[in-house]
């Protein structure tokens, strides 16, 4: 038997959605072991009522770590403190979501406990009593399988890539060590615009290329995203060009996402785009292009002007969603 700890991201200390995602695949790496789940939160304060939420995904229990300098992001004292953790726990495993913060740590917790890592991975189970995960690879044109053949894995997870179900565990609360920042010190995080949704981390996501001919007619895709309740995404070539910020690019030199739902506008699907999209559970394609690569992956495909197709897609699903 061996239990897993789930290491969560919290923000001006409010849990993040990744952190139900990440709490919820321990949960299930879990009972495949035989074993419990421990969930980790690293806050300045004020963190304790966030035991009852992570028992409702599969936390048993509820380990919580305060330090002021966890306020922010804290590369040295949160390794430092899952490093700890892990270590007096003896677990099996170490789950961390691939997030930008997560990214940065989990090579540096498994640097800490000399543990393989296994990152970026949209499935993990139990093969032959050893942790196993499956991963995008090739710029997503294949999956790759593999087997973590040691005593301790550390695993980071790509965000949407797990749906939580109900478990109802105890998620009972306690204290953990925490082990304070020594060499770095974060002092101010320059924050994305307030309101905007993480391509990343949001369910549905919708994304425009060059095909909108103009910076100014991403206000179609704003209006898509809205009615849809989604976060907006971008090309890389219309980064490059200005039209929107880098936060939203998605792809890969920009960001993986794996939304329930995604719409490509004005995309022709070059396969950088496709390494960034294509594990997205849904995928819809825009484009007047009927041969156009993006309509190899989609599940639906309108071949047209976008000009004329968005403002009545946009309404008709407004309309669907108020009524």
């Amino acid at each position: 038997m061996a239990n897993v700890l789930a290491v969560t991201e919290q923000r001006d200390g409010a849990l993040r959605k990744t952190s139900r995602e990440v709490v919820w695949a321990a949960r299930q790496l879990a009972d495949a072991m035989g074993g419990t789940v421990d969930a980790l939160v690293m806050a300045a304060s004020g963190v304790d009522a966030a035991g009852a939420k992570l028992g409702e995904v599969g936390a048993d229990r509820v380990l919580v770590a305060e330090d002021a300098s966890f306020a922010k992001y804290s590369p040295d004292g949160y390794a430092g403190t899952v490093a700890g953790v892990a270590k007096a726990g003896g677990y099996g495993a170490v789950l961390v979501a691939a997030t930008a913060a997560g990214k940065d740590l989990a090579p540096r917790i498994a640097a800490r406990l000399d543990a393989p890592l296994a990152s970026d991975v949209t499935g993990v189970g139990i093969e032959g009593g050893k942790v196993a995960a499956t991963r995008p690879v090739y710029a997503g044109k294949a999956i790759q399988q593999l087997r973590v053949d040691a005593p301790l894995a550390v695993v980071s997870l790509r965000p949407n890539a797990f749906t939580p179900g109900s478990a109802a565990k105890a998620g009972a609360v306690s204290k953990a060590t925490a082990v304070a920042a020594s060499r770095v010190t974060v002092r101010e995080v320059k924050a994305a615009e307030q309101g905007r949704l993480d391509v990343a981390e949001a369910s549905v996501v919708v994304s425009g290329g060059r095909g909108l001919k103009g910076p100014e007619h991403f206000a179609l895709i704003e209006g898509l995203a809205k009615a849809l309740g989604g976060a907006v995404g971008a090309s890389r070539a219309v980064v490059d060009a200005g039209w929107r910020p880098h936060a939203e690019q998605v792809g890969q030199t920009g960001k993986t996402v794996s939304p329930q739902l995604y719409v490509a506008v004005g995309i022709s699907g070059a396969i950088q785009h496709l390494a960034g999209m294509r594990t997205a559970k849904v995928i819809v394609a825009i484009n007047k292009d009927k041969d156009a690569p993006i309509f190899q992956v989609a599940d639906y495909g309108i071949v047209g002007d976008l000009f004329e197709i968005l403002p009545r897609l946009t309404e008709e699903i407004a309309k669907a969603r108020a009524g």
